[in-house]
């Protein structure tokens, strides 16, 4: 993993929303961290007792998909109780919660120093895929002065964080999200909370990637985030829907839904251990056979672990990313399926875009299925004439 282009000290969050303290801290001492691989971000957590190459939480930033803001609930003063941060994604409801556990301001340990404020917009900056020379940034955070924290590597100790009134914090200088900051609310986010961007943007970088997002955005303008968003992939297929469906699928089906995945989770629910996948060369017949001498309930198994992966909800975050950026006539032809007009804007020559566009794609995956359904039932009662004109 290459080095990150930021970190700084954060724990995570819990979110409960069956609790009256919906967002609580979770005391581990940890790092947030972001490395670029392959021209895409990672946004990666881990706690500080290990090494920056194995993150307990790492996500794949395609460019403008996510927002990292402050986080305050609609119902809470504007000088809230912690110092959180909300890290939002536009191509799913996924939200991941992080609190600062540097030292923050001595005279309100609770609220945002600059220093805070300017690293929150940094990171921002590099998720929505621009340019920034992050060490020059990095370079002029404030580091003392004005109220703001004077002791940057301070760490932030948590007693308690299980609600109102029910722990505090060990150092009162200390800042991170006091126990006040569990009371607040997803579902009662202020609309400041839900504008995404900021002002700056990623690591200099020559990325490909970041050239196309550019040109698509200048062709089709900003029209698409307002746009009906009508639905993501990840909302579309979430577990409470998808795992249901195994329980009825056939065997035949389970067959074919594994033959698509990666050799070595076949070959690791085999029983094979991972020194022997790398030194095993499996062939597709192989592998075929193998698949075959799995139980039904193994099958299912096996798909289950892979739907309720964070690297499956990732995908599919990122198709819905690259199908509203304008790439569904691309996609639809690499998968096969047949979107109304080529998933061209009607009467014209630009992509659809936006909700219009994941509309068409899963419209055109539902007729696909209609067609294949249609084919087969032709073949079949094709194949019965003729066996009637035989026995004629």
């Amino acid at each position: 993993m290459a080095a990150p282009l930021i970190t700084f000290k954060a724990g995570r969050c819990e979110y409960d929303p069956d609790s009256g303290s919906s967002v609580k801290p979770d005391a581990t001492p940890g790092y947030v961290y972001i490395t670029e691989e392959d021209d895409l971000n990672h946004f990666c957590w881990r706690p500080r007792s290990v090494s920056h190459t194995q993150p307990s939480l790492d996500l794949i930033m395609p460019p403008s998909d996510a927002t990292f803001r402050p986080y305050q609930p609609a119902n809470a003063k504007s000088d809230i109780a912690g110092r959180i941060y909300v890290l939002k994604f536009s191509s799913s409801s996924d939200r991941h919660f992080f609190w600062l556990q540097s030292a923050g301001k001595p005279s309100n340990p609770s609220e945002f120093s600059s220093r805070d404020l300017k690293i929150g917009e940094i990171v921002n900056a590099i998720l929505q895929g621009e340019e920034v020379d992050v060490t020059g940034e990095l370079r002029n955070l404030p580091t003392g002065g004005n109220g703001d924290s004077d002791d940057e590597d301070d760490d932030t100790a948590m007693e308690d964080a299980d609600g109102p009134g029910s722990g505090s914090l060990r150092r009162a200088a200390s800042g991170g999200a006091g126990a006040g900051a569990t009371g607040g609310d997803i579902r009662e986010e202020g609309e400041e909370a839900r504008e995404g961007g900021a002002d700056g943007g990623r690591a200099a970088t020559n990325s490909t990637q970041t050239a196309i997002t550019n040109f698509l955005r200048s062709l089709q303008g900003s029209s698409l985030s307002q746009q009906d968003t009508f639905t993501t992939l990840p909302d579309l297929l979430s577990t409470t829907t998808t795992l249901p469906v195994l329980s009825h699928i056939p065997s035949q089906t389970l067959n074919t839904l594994l033959s698509h995945l990666p050799a070595p989770i076949i070959l690791l629910s085999a029983g094979m251990s991972p020194d022997e996948i790398n030194e095993s060369e499996t062939d597709s017949e192989t592998l075929s056979a193998i698949t075959l001498s799995l139980s039904d309930d193994q099958k299912r198994e096996i798909l289950a672990k892979v739907l309720r992966s964070p690297q499956f909800q990732q995908s599919l975050a990122s198709l819905t990313h690259a199908i509203r950026d304008g790439g569904l006539p691309m996609i639809a032809e690499a998968l096969k399926v047949p979107v109304a007009n080529g998933g061209l804007v009607p009467g014209g020559n630009m992509p659809l875009g936006g909700g219009a566009a994941v509309r068409a794609f899963v419209e055109g995956v539902r007729q696909g299925v209609v067609d294949s359904q249609t084919r087969k039932k032709g073949e079949g009662d094709a194949g019965l004439q003729q066996d009637d004109v035989q026995m004629e």
